[in-house]
């Protein structure tokens, strides 16, 4: 009889989310994290485009991974963005709103007998000169409160992004985010310059430093990864 499968939920926002065919290239990281592990893990990736702590919990997406959690599962929680947007005020939560959903998310999980692995927004890329990112998450300091109050399995992409897309310089991060010319894609007809959303490369890039984390900790989900293809291990770099 086959093992029950372990299950990876994800919940963030559209940094980490599927994306519809008409947005592409823009993709969130949780799309190349989900081919990471091997058959008896499934990644199941609920992030969604806007979303904040508050409007995934009113739109009945928490109670939706809730309701189907079980046992030995994972729920990988990343919000910021949107929360933090005083602005849009369909999206935005107040601090301590927010320090409190995040609260009830890692209960929620630990209730249900699973695990929480908390992370801060990954970051925009705002440079100041050619190798200075700007700190434009004023909620990240907030997860890191959370993470030492709940003492949560806690990654902090921002430092972890920031310093990463830093170290490229303004030139070549650039190319991990939607940025393209006029008249080159048929999506972006006049061109795009987002730097808060990721393209393939980005995303790809951006899964690979969460493994990286999990395996720095060594955490058991570094220990569930796909088999290689024999050829590929004669390959090297």
């Amino acid at each position: 009889m086959a093992e029950p499968q372990t299950t990876i939920f994800m919940a963030g926002d559209s940094t980490m989310a599927i994306k519809e065919i008409k947005d592409y290239p823009e993709t969130g990281w949780g799309v190349p994290f989900a081919v990471f592990f091997d058959d008896a893990i499934k990644v199941d990736n609920r992030a969604m485009n806007g979303r904040s702590t508050r409007t995934f919990i009113e739109e009945g997406r928490w109670k939706g991974i809730m309701d189907e959690i079980k046992t030995g599962d994972y729920v990988i929680i990343q919000f910021g963005h949107n929360d933090e947007s005083e602005s849009k005020k369909d999206r935005y939560t107040p601090p301590a709103q927010y320090k409190a959903n995040l609260s009830r998310f890692i209960n929620d999980v630990r209730k249900a007998g699973a695990e929480p692995i908390l992370m801060s927004p990954i970051t925009r890329r705002y440079f100041e000169g050619e190798h200075q990112i700007q700190h434009t998450h004023p909620y990240a300091p907030l997860v890191r409160e959370v993470a030492a109050k709940e003492k949560v399995e806690f990654i902090d992409m921002e430092v972890v992004t920031r310093e990463y897309f830093q170290a490229m310089g303004d030139k070549d991060s650039a190319l991990r985010f939607m940025h393209i010319a006029p008249d080159l894609h048929p999506n972006y007809p006049l061109g795009v310059r987002d730097d808060t959303h990721l393209n393939q490369l980005g995303a790809r890039e951006v899964a690979q430093l969460v493994l990286a984390e999990l395996r720095k900790r060594e955490h058991a989900l570094a220990k569930r990864l796909r088999t290689p293809d024999p050829k590929h291990l004669a390959l090297k770099y």
